[in-house]
């Protein structure tokens, strides 16, 4: 574990777009502040695309958010989720979750996946693919999250990705090597989170030629050396649709 004088920066970075010639996106991002301090960033992928699975992440997310928001531990969140979809829902539907917490009390980072997606970790430059067999929230009895845990450092990267990035380029006969891009960008002296999520996400654009076949979500959580600074920064961007 660093040093507790070790200055740290703990760097955000989200990308999304949702699947061609759907007009919303079915993947919802929520971040709440843990109450004893850290941040908790939940990411849902509802089922299909469009407006019904905005409605599922939506519900998914809000009801996790809610409970790391009164100090519930990320595994019994992600099953009280699970309960709460498949109850209101009669099994019928079924959603993917991966949650990325940074606890201050504990000094860790937390990762919990409901998804077939797998997380890639970097710790000082090493490569870890976190892709244990993972059940989706809402269908199966008892479904549980996989949970990775580890000590906060410098120089660690999580990165966690809906399934239209995984598939991208499988239609035009291209798959999208998202290990490669990550371990030439994090290599790189001074790459920011934001731009680590836009490159993986531009590729898996240009993969599907220009056409999202599925919603695409990027999200990279970076711990690495900051500058003496007490302040707290968030910015957003996003296009507003023609009214």
């Amino acid at each position: 574990m660093e040093s507790r004088d070790t200055q740290l920066e703990l760097q955000i970075g989200v990308a999304k777009l949702g699947k061609y010639a759907t007009r919303e996106s079915g993947d919802t991002l929520e971040m709440i502040e843990r109450p004893q301090g850290g941040v908790s960033l939940v990411l849902v992928d509802g089922q299909r695309s469009g407006l019904s699975a905005k409605r599922i992440s939506n519900l998914v997310a809000r009801k996790a958010i809610s409970l790391l928001a009164e100090g519930v531990r990320d595994g019994a969140a992600a099953r009280a989720a699970h309960d709460y979809l498949r109850t209101y829902r009669q099994g019928k539907v079924s959603a993917e979750v991966s949650i990325v917490s940074l606890d201050l009390v504990t000094r860790t980072l937390v990762i919990s996946r409901n998804s077939h997606c797998p997380v890639f970790l970097i710790v000082s430059g090493r490569l870890q693919v976190l892709d244990a067999p993972s059940q989706a929230i809402g269908v199966h009895p008892g479904t549980k999250p996989v949970i990775t845990e580890l000590e906060v450092s410098a120089n660690t990267w999580v990165i966690a990705f809906t399934d239209g990035i995984l598939h991208a380029g499988r239609h035009p006969g291209q798959a999208l090597d998202v290990g490669a891009l990550v371990q030439t960008m994090v290599v790189e002296d001074g790459t920011a989170a934001s731009s680590l999520a836009d490159a993986i996400l531009s590729r898996a654009l240009e993969l599907d030629l220009g056409r999202p076949q599925d919603d695409m979500s990027v999200l990279v959580v970076a711990i690495v050396p900051g500058e003496p600074d007490e302040a707290r920064r968030m910015s957003a961007r996003f296009p507003l649709p023609s009214f």
